[in-house]
């Protein structure tokens, strides 16, 4: 098996005690052993007290392997004594996995947060349990990832760079906003806060809409999968993401289908008005088209170069 132990950058260290918050992260339990979950905990490996809970006893000896030593199937072993849970599997599966960590008696004082992908299920669902438990929950989604999926797969520089969304619409407020904004920037991420509804908006253009649009592009263009071969740069960019797990996007399209949906209905659109010009031999009004397309990537591209974080609604 190969295994992507990558040494946490040291130049950047955690610090998840800051005397104006007066909150401590002591402990972190994280509940779910895939890519996000283990390179969370290979990036807090050696600078703060951390364990990985897994269902399988294959994947936490992968998690071992790749170097997570708190890697254990003991569910209450994991979340005991933590102050910070970041429950990361799929979304339909975080219900019934809150039910377990509040029957496990986890303390009042102890901050929940996730790394899913969409933020109103999340808030409507796991905030609404655990804020009648007294526990309090924050969203948070790490944009990153990559095709490769497990922890085998897992990187301590996986989100070096990243954007990291919170939310916060059971509105918990200060300290623990301030405590979950450092430690996400600790990790090597740039933050930024909004509401749910407007997270999963965002994320249907910005990442869900694209695999979309990926996975449409492979069907078209790879209808003969031999003739990739013949294919270049753009095809293997464009058609790319079109190679992630098909389960997880199935769960995440369905669960942000209004967004989704919202985004596929604008593209059909575009692609109408492009092949409305293309039949009527426009030259000018294609040219337009593409150069439009041209300048809102350029944008794009130095916006992306532009690290954001901000604390607004």
């Amino acid at each position: 098996m190969t295994t992507h132990h990558v040494e946490p950058d040291r130049s950047v260290r955690l610090n998840c005690f800051h005397a104006g918050h007066l909150k401590r992260i002591d402990k972190v339990a994280i509940l779910g052993g895939g890519l996000l979950g283990g390179s969370l905990a290979l990036r807090l490996t050696g600078e703060l007290p951390c364990s990985l809970w897994a269902r399988r006893e294959e994947t936490v000896a992968e998690a071992l392997s790749v170097g997570i030593d708190g890697a254990t199937t003991d569910f209450e072993q994991a979340v005991s004594g933590a102050d910070l849970i970041v429950l990361s599997v799929p979304v339909g599966a975080m219900p019934l996995l809150v039910d377990r960590l509040i029957e496990s008696g986890l303390g009042t004082e102890a901050l929940v947060t996730d790394v899913g992908s969409v933020k109103r299920m999340v808030h409507d669902t796991v905030g609404h349990a655990l804020a009648g438990a007294g526990i309090r929950f924050m969203g948070g989604h790490p944009m990153a990832g990559s095709e490769s999926r497990g922890v085998a797969s897992a990187r301590a520089d996986l989100f070096r760079g990243a954007a990291c969304l919170l939310t916060d619409d059971q509105e918990v407020g200060e300290p623990w906003r301030s405590v979950l904004e450092d430690f996400w920037k600790d990790v090597g991420c740039h933050v930024h806060w909004m509401a749910a509804d407007a997270h999963d908006r965002l994320v249907a253009r910005i990442s869900h809409f694209p695999h979309v649009m990926a996975a449409a592009t492979a069907a078209v263009a790879l209808e003969n999968p031999e003739d990739a071969g013949f294919g270049g740069g753009g095809l293997r960019d464009t058609t790319r993401v079109a190679g992630g797990d098909a389960a997880m996007w199935r769960e995440i399209l369905l669960e942000n289908r209004e967004a989704v949906s919202a985004a596929i209905r604008s593209a059909i659109e575009s692609l109408g008005d492009v092949l409305d010009l293309i039949e009527q031999d426009d030259h000018e009004a294609v040219e337009a088209w593409l150069s439009k397309a041209q300048a809102l990537h350029a944008a794009g591209r130095v916006a992306s170069n532009v690290p954001r974080i901000k604390k607004d609604e």
